[in-house]
């Protein structure tokens, strides 16, 4: 069985060697385990342009090329005219070739796929949306525009559409799904106290871009330490705001409080949520927060907004914190957790057993599943 996947993320080629971003290249090694081809239909990078990369580790067929572009607007859709129509033609002629369809969305090319693959209603097929599925949410017309075509029963048809969270009125295509970093195997028993004596760290992972909000991070901590509290916030990732959160902390004098790290290895970050007793990520947006799910299982309290799946995740706040997005509210119930160190125990330990449900094991057995039909 050949399966091809279409997406916006690249390939990039460095030196002879094929390269991915890390985490999609882990997943889709489990995906490329349970079929006899896999090949990828997206863009083609000859540089990483910063992004976080792995080599891929599994074999693929040779690369089918798109070319990028962007419908952001109706405008820049417009001036792309040119490209969509070749990568039309070019997703079509895949889409004639595959066994198993697969979509990743959202995005350009996702949102192309989405269209063509209305033709090839007998094939076997499925879509993962790792954005936000939430139907109330604003997001850019391409966004909607996949959403409801991956709906639509009518126009999407033999497809199983993966999304984030449990979502009312919506259609036999849709599939709660979910995404996993650790094993059964790292499953260590791991119990967190709190004590205001020692000090008590937070912990932000994620590209250091605005919709991530990591300056929100940064803003709780200094409001924290105000009120006397022993914490520092280590932040782990890059992005174009590097620069802007370096000159906040060094204008507000928090150096001895705040730590960019920088991107690292999972290794890195897997002793950082051990040692830390929350995991903080004010979003603006997110499909399912891999950074929340990662430190909820090692007993982190997380502390997140309410977007997306991630009341789901938090239990509407039995299993965190679920921001509000004011300082002051925020930081009040932050201080409230330190303070009550059996509640902040309690937390932990229910987040701690939630986000073991969703180990490496079960994730490949429910794409086994998706792929074996």
């Amino acid at each position: 069985m050949r399966l091809i996947v279409f997406s916006s993320a690249p390939i990039v080629q460095l030196k002879g060697k094929l390269f991915m971003y890390t985490p999609y290249e882990k997943e889709m090694q489990i995906w490329a385990k349970h079929t006899d081809e896999i090949q990828f239909c997206c863009p083609v990078w000859e540089e990483h342009k910063n992004l976080l990369v792995s080599q891929i580790n599994f074999s693929t067929l040779t690369t089918i090329t798109l070319e990028e572009f962007s419908v952001k607007t109706i405008r820049s859709a417009f001036s792309s005219i040119r490209k969509v129509l070749k990568n039309r033609s070019t997703i079509f002629k895949a889409m004639q070739q595959a066994d198993h369809i697969h979509l990743r969305c959202p995005g350009n090319i996702g949102l192309l796929a989405c269209i063509v693959q209305i033709f090839f209603p007998s094939k076997t097929k499925t879509a993962k949306y790792a954005g936000n599925w939430d139907p109330k949410s604003k997001q850019p017309w391409s966004y909607r525009l996949q959403k409801w075509i991956l709906n639509n029963p009518f126009l999407t048809r033999n497809m199983q559409v993966l999304v984030y969270g449990n979502w009312e009125n919506q259609s036999k295509n849709l599939k709660p799904f979910f995404t996993a970093t650790y094993s059964e195997q790292e499953e260590a028993a791991i119990s967190k106290t709190i004590n205001q004596q020692e000090k008590i760290r937070l912990l932000f992972v994620g590209t250091l871009v605005e919709g991530k909000n990591p300056i929100y991070a940064i803003r709780l901590v200094e409001q924290i330490l105000q009120t006397n509290q022993n914490v520092v916030l280590d932040i782990y990732g890059e992005g174009i705001l590097k620069t802007v959160l370096e000159k906040y902390i060094e204008v507000n004098n928090l150096k001895e409080y705040v730590f960019l790290h920088g991107n690292q290895n999972q290794q890195v970050l897997k002793k950082a949520y051990q040692e830390s007793h929350f995991v903080i990520l004010p979003s603006k947006s997110e499909g399912w927060p891999k950074a929340i799910a990662e430190g909820m299982f090692w007993a982190c309290v997380p502390i997140a907004t309410a977007v997306s799946c991630v009341p789901y995740m938090l239990d509407e706040g039995n299993r965190g914190i679920l921001l509000q997005m004011d300082l002051a509210k925020d930081v009040a119930k932050i201080i409230a957790l330190i303070n009550h160190p059996k509640d902040f125990q309690d937390k932990s330990k229910v987040a701690l057993n939630w986000s073991r449900n969703y180990t490496l094991e079960r994730f490949e057995n429910e794409i086994q599943k998706l792929i074996q039909g």
